[in-house]
């Protein structure tokens, strides 16, 4: 079965600005990197089945795939997963699926367009200069005046992964420690020794699912709520599916927790429209007594609605909303008190941003999925492994379900370079970081075969 669908492209655009950290500067002097040409393919991986979500479900998931190459013949290659209904389900419900994600697809090759034949020096400044245009098509060819900014953010992953490596490649950089540019460095100060596996219990996923990933050693839960109908439908749903996995396995024992019982991680992706609503849902939550394991709920509310969630009883984090750094700030002072970072969904680059301004206003962060492929994980866990516990938990914590819902996973992690390393295993719902998981930086710099050799001339 053919899933690959190829482009180039070459267009062109004009210089930008210098950047690098002191301290980069004075271990590796920040080069001026030529992009010389640029290739963008894509592999569309099915799932095992509809994954429900927002109101709505996803069929399949796009591997996006990014080549860089610059004008000293270093190449590289950066992977992104694309999720239309995550980024914006605008505009999702307003076309096909298909159409959805490719229009995602064309932003993601007019970026590369504004990065052939430029100069750049660092990834988050070269993204920061081309942000505004990117956006500005995506506005157009969407329709979609609109457009949430974790649509374009979610089209650069892929490009932005590629920049962090051609980047490393020119300044002889092999650790993901140093990468990092140093202002950055004391968010990511943390090694952590374990990561538990955070499952997602979609609106199908079955209570024997449910119960089996408690048994293997799963503590925090993430939960999706808000699910499709009226807001009083929705409600309905909601409160019958808590009082269900409540009752399967709300009484398991954890040594993971301070309190010694799961943690229930709720994400309503902005469903809930009015404050009231999830009062009552959380009033049901005490009347079956699973009020006092919420660790979190996750985007309650539509981020146009802004309403304030300090008095809410439990930490309120903030996702889609948190588009950017400024966003960020504006959710922190509306009360939200936890941020769920997606470098594999909004770019390393603005994730560093965002949780720089976290890390400055004292609110704790984890690291959420987006159904991204074993190579992501690891980007994903790069940043995961660097913070501190979630408050409440004595061990970090990553969010990752692509094993629970990608039809060919097994096959997607031999496409890993380090797929045979004990890091990238789980014992008991845990992943066991060694000495030489950060030696090898998760093997995020390795070369991916499989991925490499699409853009080979046929």
């Amino acid at each position: 079965m053919n899933r690959r669908y190829f482009l180039k492209t070459t267009l062109a655009t004009g210089p930008f600005y210098l950047y690098a950290s002191s301290l980069l500067a004075t271990r590796h002097r920040s080069r001026a990197i030529h992009i010389t040409k640029v290739a963008l393919t894509v592999e569309k991986e099915p799932l095992l089945k509809p994954f429900g979500f927002k109101g709505g479900s996803l069929t399949e998931l796009w591997q996006v795939i990014v080549q860089l190459t610059s004008s000293t013949h270093h190449k590289v290659v950066g992977l992104g997963t694309q999720s239309v209904l995550w980024s914006d389900e605008h505009v999702f419900s307003t076309y096909s699926e298909q159409k959805g994600n490719e229009l995602m697809y064309n932003i993601t090759a007019f970026a590369l367009g504004l990065l052939e034949n430029r100069t750049f020096t660092d990834p988050i400044t070269v993204l920061d200069e081309i942000f505004e245009d990117v956006y500005h098509y995506g506005k157009e060819i969407t329709n979609n005046a609109a457009l949430r900014k974790t649509f374009i953010l979610n089209a650069l992953v892929a490009v932005d992964n590629a920049l962090w490596l051609l980047y490393s490649k020119e300044n002889q950089i092999t650790n993901f420690d140093e990468m990092i540019p140093s202002s950055y460095r004391n968010t990511l100060s943390f090694q952590q020794k374990t990561l538990s596996k955070v499952p997602l219990i979609s609106y199908n996923t079955s209570l024997a699912e449910v119960e089996r990933y408690v048994q293997q050693g799963a503590f925090f839960i993430k939960i999706k709520i808000g699910q499709s109908g009226t807001q009083q439908e929705m409600l309905e749903k909601d409160k019958n599916r808590l009082t269900q996995i409540h009752k399967a396995i709300g009484k398991a024992k954890t040594l993971h927790s301070n309190n010694g019982r799961l943690c229930y991680y709720l994400d309503a992706n902005g469903r809930y429209e009015h404050k009231e609503t999830l009062q009552l849902l959380l009033k049901h939550a005490k009347d079956i007594g699973a009020f006092e394991q919420i660790a979190i709920i996750e985007e309650p509310f539509p981020e146009t609605s802004h309403i304030h969630v300090g008095d809410l009883g439990i930490p309120i984090a903030a996702d889609e909303s948190a588009h950017t750094d400024v966003d960020v700030v504006e959710r922190i002072n509306m009360g939200y008190r936890a941020i769920a970072l997606k470098p594999i969904a909004k770019t390393l680059s603005m994730t560093l941003k965002i949780l720089k301004e976290a890390h400055k206003h004292h609110v704790p962060c984890l690291c959420a999925d987006l159904t991204v492929n074993p190579i992501l994980v690891e980007w994903n866990k790069s940043i995961a492994a660097r913070l501190p516990p979630f408050p409440g938990t004595n061990t970090g914590l990553i969010e990752t379900n692509g094993q629970q819902n990608y039809k060919n996973w097994a096959l997607m992690s031999r496409y890993s370079p380090m797929n045979n390393e004990s890091w990238t295993k789980t014992d008991k719902e845990t992943f066991l970081l060694t000495k030489k998981y950060y030696e090898k930086s998760g093997g995020i710099f390795e070369n991916a075969a499989h991925y490499s050799t699409l853009f080979e001339t046929k």
